[in-house]
């Protein structure tokens, strides 16, 4: 049975060594965040840019303008998440077959591919087929990044750690933004061609930096290469491959993966068993990457900037800058409370701000004269991309990343972000034929609002009955506390079997087998 009673007894005592190197290698893979974000950032306003029309609207209007139909600015922008969805899927099979690490290099190459196909397309269907494969590489790396880090990253910050992997999203849609307002207004192919072409140095920037970082020791124990392990463990922790520390936390990592392995190899099916509640779990990572698309923040990051032109502002590519410092400004301090709120209590908080936020939007945008309404929109837009930046678009992540058992964990993240591919796809498709005037569209313009507003109340109720609080837990401690807390809104008074004075008498019981580790070989 668990305990429900708080305790000081577990705190951490002083570690030996550093864990300055596995922060290093969690924040530099986060660095794949700036692939997705400024791909998101930079499609949002080459849509609306007047030399990307001219070059493949094939509709002009009345006064012999080029435009872009719904279905046509649809296809855009939604299907690259095509390609980001069999990505997602495919790295379960790819990571466990040649690593955490090599599957990042290698994914950085297949979204190389699709930018080459977007420079050089001059009509749709080129492009489409760019975006698709370029989303190929995008969903690989949006599924092993969580992984990656949350194998890597020491319990106290791994929050944060992957936590970065949203502040590089955000970063990425900042460049993007400030790159599209300094080539909107060229008059030759340059001016969406440039956004595009970058895409290739953030590709070139993380497959390098991939190179000479460690691989995931839980990769090296569950490919039963204990040696290996251990140095990836020293690594990570600046200690020597054979000290006490590294040793014991290997004894760990190893015993879970035998306990695990004991039931049989891993396959997709396993991920929906209900031993070990593997069932429930995935089910609320599915769920929390859709909520995580349904609050309407790829509205405003895919649609933003025509969205804002169509509604009568002036300056919609300044508008959408805005938006995007927003977003970069208000993540940070969503990492740090990720540690210190802890995962429920910030999911919580930053759902009932967007949903105050949005249905605000949605009933001024509909009641009040367009000058007043379109301040409000601004503002209140910001609003709700702050409360998103620093709640529920890392966190959801966070979530995802630490919340399987090993035998299934990378499998189960693939799963789940696809989910989120799925719904993103999904938006991104519906959105223009949403929001769009016109024959066939229901020109919902602002009171779209209301959906999205709709979607974050559920997230809050969602949270409060479904979401478990992993704050402070390893990841093997992770499936003891869905083992033995039966509720959601239990899991914050959780307290491992293990505290620290049990966990000495435990290393003292289990010398034998410790030092049996020890004598595993050391390649040279």
């Amino acid at each position: 049975m668990f305990k429900l009673k708080k305790t000081d007894a577990i705190a951490d005592k002083p570690q030996e060594g550093s864990s300055l190197m596995a922060i290093i290698v969690g924040s530099f893979a986060a660095f794949g965040g700036i692939l997705y974000g400024y791909d998101t950032g930079s499609i949002n306003g080459i849509i609306a840019m007047n030399m990307f029309k001219q070059q493949f609207a094939t509709y002009h209007d009345a006064n012999g303008s080029p435009y872009l139909t719904s279905g046509q600015t649809s296809l855009i922008v939604s299907l690259l998440s095509v390609g980001t969805f069999c990505g997602a899927l495919g790295i379960s099979f790819i990571g466990d077959m040649v690593g955490r690490r090599y599957s990042l290099i290698g994914s950085c190459g297949v979204f190389c591919v699709g930018v080459i196909l977007q420079c050089a397309a001059s009509s749709i269907p080129l492009f489409i087929v760019g975006r698709v494969i370029a989303g190929l590489g995008v969903g690989l790396i949006s599924a092993i990044v969580p992984l990656y880090q949350s194998e890597a990253a020491p319990k106290w910050i791994r929050g944060a750690i992957v936590s970065a992997y949203q502040f590089a999203i955000t970063i990425g849609l900042l460049i993007a933004s400030i790159v599209n307002q300094c080539t909107k207004n060229r008059t030759d192919t340059g001016a969406y061609r440039i956004p595009i072409a970058l895409q290739f140095g953030w590709a070139l920037i993380l497959s390098i930096g991939m190179v000479f970082l460690p691989e995931s020791p839980r990769y090296y124990v569950k490919k039963d290469r204990l040696d290996s392990a251990r140095r990836s463990l020293g690594r990570l922790h600046s200690l020597p491959p054979d000290h006490p520390l590294i040793t014991e936390e290997l004894l760990e990592i190893q015993s879970n993966n035998e306990y695990e392995m004991s039931f049989g190899k891993s396959s997709f099916l396993d991920c929906f068993k209900t031993d070990g509640r593997q069932l429930y779990r995935l089910l609320v990572g599915t769920t929390i990457q859709a909520l995580q698309q349904l609050t309407g923040i790829n509205f405003i990051f895919y649609y933003g900037t025509d969205f804002f032109q169509k509604s009568g502002i002036s300056n919609p590519f300044t508008i959408s800058l805005i938006t995007n410092i927003v977003n970069v400004v208000f993540t940070p301090p969503g990492m740090y409370a990720v540690d210190k709120l802890g995962r429920r209590n910030l999911l919580l908080i930053g759902g009932i701000g967007m949903c105050v936020s949005e249905y605000i939007v949605a009933i001024v945008g509909t009641a009040v004269n367009s000058v007043v309404s379109n301040k409000v929109l601004i503002a209140f837009v910001c609003t709700f991309i702050a409360f998103f930046a620093s709640s529920w678009g890392p966190v959801a992540w966070v979530v995802t990343g630490e919340s399987f058992s090993l035998r299934t964990r990378s499998k189960s993240v693939a799963i789940c972000a696809a989910s989120n591919w799925l719904w993103n796809f999904g938006i991104g498709f519906a959105t223009p034929y949403m929001v769009d005037s016109g024959p066939g569209n229901a020109n919902l313009g602002a009171k779209v609002f209301f959906i999205w507003g709709t979607c974050c109340f559920a997230c809050i109720a969602f949270v409060y009955f479904f979401v478990y609080e992993t704050k402070g837990l390893t990841l093997e401690q992770v499936d003891e506390l869905y083992e033995k807390v039966p509720k959601a809104w239990q899991s914050q008074s959780f307290i491992p079997s293990l505290g620290v004075s049990e966990a000495d008498a435990a290393a003292n019981a289990d010398k034998q087998e410790i030092e049996n580790i020890e004598k595993v070989p050391m390649e040279v």
